[in-house]
């Protein structure tokens, strides 16, 4: 058995999940060769474009300049074709994904990201299902929202300071969907994938699944509870929660509480006493100090997902940990982080590997980044969803075969970069040994047939079809309350 410290030095992968140690190379191989066969229209196409992502000289710029890659043998008018017209059978890549050697912790634990990165198209008039997708300014006080296609993405995470992560699967969200709703299903569909993969079986330690401020973590929780999972996510500092209803009195009358006090995040006049306080002292973030409290739950309401709950509202439990660091990168004065995790009855031991996950969370950012500004996901001015989706699965699969790759790659560094271990590359270096893998690796793409171009637009025509214009936003508006619930139906 492969030791945790030899993975993360790169010498060789994670096990199987029946236990024996697999060839790097027969890897990649294989997994090249499954790609292939999951591309069921304009396949030699579609593939030779993923070989021309992951073997062209710096980042990728346009579409365009990729058909001048040695790599792709055919003509630009054929990689067009294969993003417009191609197919690719996502059902059958992505139990591809989930059978791959799967990172894990120091503890030898499954810890998954979740996360939204957005593809920005606000001059796109013509592009259907766009969203209002809010980004972060460089100021403070700099947010706004601009049109494009928010695509949520789950990701495994490694343990220590790394910028790799394995992606597993990607939906973009469309006007008609529930984020919280997809989400669900989404998360549901990777456990169960890693469940008949082999990667976890009954008696192991659940799954963790990490996520940012944005989603709705008690609603997940609730939704997957049948699932051997742990919900970790970080709210809002100015949440209100409520603490375990108090024991009744003998001979109290009328109905019993359903909820206990009031915990106010910004009030610290109403925390109780902690059940756990730790103290780790780290190189990055100084002394951290992580409190916790136990069977804390929101007050639910009838509103937004739980308008159609026809039972009584539950109430859902779970530890609320409060982590206050010395000082972030750049900042003298970082404000505390509060997490919310469905587990109740944690230990301190759970408490540290909790907010230690979350950390590792933004691991996922560097993907994100990797993904648009080396791989140029958000590079093409793409029309139609269904070509953006064809699009991103590629991004995924040239990325998932960097990952594959990690331990054959040699250091091919730049006379200004410093040298690093084989086991410590980053994507962006093992993309620059890929075209020599490659040679060694399947190429299973038929070699291009001999065709002439088309004859084109009739000079001094003109577009007499132009392309109808979308509006952007939700095209299906929930009813906030019960009320305006019961007036619409009357």
């Amino acid at each position: 058995m492969a030791t945790i410290l030899d993975y993360l030095s790169g010498l060789v992968l994670p096990d199987t999940p029946d236990g024996s140690a697999t060839d790097p190379a027969t890897v990649l191989t294989d997994f090249r060769q499954d790609l292939y066969d999951c591309l069921t229209t304009r396949a030699d196409a579609l593939f030779e474009l993923t070989d021309a992502v992951l073997c062209t000289d710096g980042p990728v710029h346009s579409l365009v300049d990729l058909s001048l890659v040695a790599e792709h043998r055919r003509g630009h008018g054929a990689l067009y074709d294969g993003l417009n017209s191609g197919r690719i059978d996502i059902g059958r890549l992505r139990v591809r994904l989930a059978g791959l050697p799967l990172p894990r912790t120091t503890h030898g634990r499954i810890v998954l990201a979740v996360d939204v990165s957005n593809w920005l198209r606000p001059d796109a008039s013509t592009s259907p299902d766009r969203l209002f997708c809010h980004v972060y300014g460089r100021a403070k006080s700099q947010a706004q929202t601009i049109p494009g296609w928010p695509y949520s993405f789950v990701a495994a995470l490694e343990s220590g300071r790394t910028s790799w992560t394995q992606v597993l699967d990607a939906v973009r969200l469309g006007p008609t969907d529930d984020p919280t709703a997809v989400t669900a299903d989404q998360l549901r569909g990777v456990v169960n994938r890693l469940v008949e993969a082999g990667h976890w079986r009954a008696g192991q330690p659940p799954i963790l699944i990490v996520a940012d401020t944005g989603y709705d973590i008690t609603r997940l929780a609730y939704v997957l509870a049948d699932l051997p999972v742990q919900l970790l996510g970080r709210i809002r500092s100015d949440r209100v929660l409520r603490l375990p209803k108090p024991p009744r009195a003998v001979g109290a009358t009328g109905r019993p509480p359903k909820h206990g006090p009031e915990f106010r995040l910004d009030n610290p006049d109403t925390w109780p006493a902690p059940q756990h306080h730790t103290t780790t002292q780290t190189s990055r973030y100084g002394t951290v100090n992580a409190r916790s409290w136990d069977r804390l739950h929101p007050r639910l309401t009838r509103r937004t997902c739980w308008i159609d709950h026809t039972a009584d509202l539950p109430v859902i439990e779970g530890t609320l940990i409060r982590l206050q660091v010395e000082h972030l990168p750049g900042d003298r004065d970082p404000k505390p982080v509060w997490l919310w995790c469905s587990q109740a009855g944690a230990n301190t031991a759970d408490v540290d590997r909790w907010w230690q996950s979350f950390l590792r969370r933004f691991d996922l950012e560097h993907t994100f980044r990797l993904f648009k500004q080396t791989l140029g996901w958000t590079r093409p001015k793409i029309r139609t969803p269904q070509t953006a989706d064809r699009w991103t699965w590629l991004i995924i699969a040239a990325h998932t075969q960097l990952r594959l790759a990690r331990p054959l790659a040699a250091d091919l560094r730049r006379p200004w970069e410093r040298p690093t271990t084989p086991g410590r590359l980053t994507p962006a270096r093992v993309r620059r040994a890929f075209r020599n893998l490659r040679a060694n690796s399947a190429l299973p793409a038929a070699a291009p047939k001999p065709a002439r171009p088309g004859p084109g637009r009739p000079l001094g025509s003109r577009n007499r079809r132009p392309a109808p214009r979308n509006d952007v936003g939700k095209t299906v508006k929930r009813d906030l309350t019960i009320t305006a619930r019961k007036q619409r139906k009357g």
